[in-house]
């Protein structure tokens, strides 16, 4: 039992990170965008390729992941530099990851009401309306759970880490529960990280959005620090 709660967890954390990341990667290729490293998880390697000059890594803790692009974090004049992409690009790039797992979550939700209401033969515009609803229901809790943290009403440490969805995953009994578990947690996750939060995806867009209002990027080491506010 232990083994199999273990695998339930590492599938779960490792496959939204792998989507999460991969949202953000794919959107770098289709702008033309030089990708150094594509890492999911954290600690000792346990695989590494490097092809089309990309390093692709595992770590062994799959509690996270990064795409490292050439000119994000320091500005280059190299081909294919995030910071000499087009605005609407780079913005694009940074949001690709929280939409994607977004849009995983929903389509999910679509394929599971099929299974709920199998044995009820309700018509396909039905199991569309129960998909989308589901859907919509989840948005507002989490919209309303953001409003009492930013009004104060719950604290930081009330939110659920990847401690606390471990927990949970261990609770889960069956296929449908888990994967239902996993739309959850990538619709939490795709939300969360476009919140205009320095240190996460919404931090970077709005940053983004205010070099457009300029009309010139901001100071690199300004940017830098209001980045690491949220660590």
């Amino acid at each position: 039992m232990i083994i199999i709660n273990a695998i339930k967890i590492i599938f779960l954390l490792g496959f939204l990170v792998f989507i999460h990341e991969g949202g953000h990667f794919l959107a770098a290729k289709i702008f033309g965008v030089n990708v150094e490293e594509f890492s999911i998880g954290f600690g000792p390697v346990i695989y590494s390729k490097t092809k089309n000059n990309t390093l692709y890594r595992i770590g062994c803790i799959p509690f996270g992941g990064y795409v490292k692009m050439t000119g994000e974090n320091e500005r280059s004049e190299a081909e294919g530099a995030f910071n000499k992409a087009k605005l609407s690009h780079r913005i694009a790039i940074v949001a690709a990851g929280g939409v994607v797992n977004i849009i995983f979550a929903i389509l999910v939700f679509f394929i599971l009401s099929f299974f709920y209401y199998e044995i009820i033969n309700l018509s396909f515009l039905n199991r569309i309306d129960f998909a989308f609803k589901n859907t919509i229901g989840f948005l507002k809790s989490m919209i309303s759970s953001i409003i009492m943290l930013f009004t104060g009403k719950v604290g930081l440490d009330q939110m659920t880490g990847p401690v606390g969805i471990s927990e949970i995953v261990v609770k889960t009994n069956g296929i449908y529960n888990f994967v239902h578990l996993l739309c959850l947690v990538s619709l939490s996750l795709g939300v969360t990280n476009l919140l205009p939060i320095p240190a996460l995806d919404g931090g970077r867009i709005v940053l983004l959005i205010i070099e457009g209002i300029r009309r010139k990027p901001l100071n690199q080491e300004t940017e830098l620090k209001i980045q690491t506010i949220g660590f």
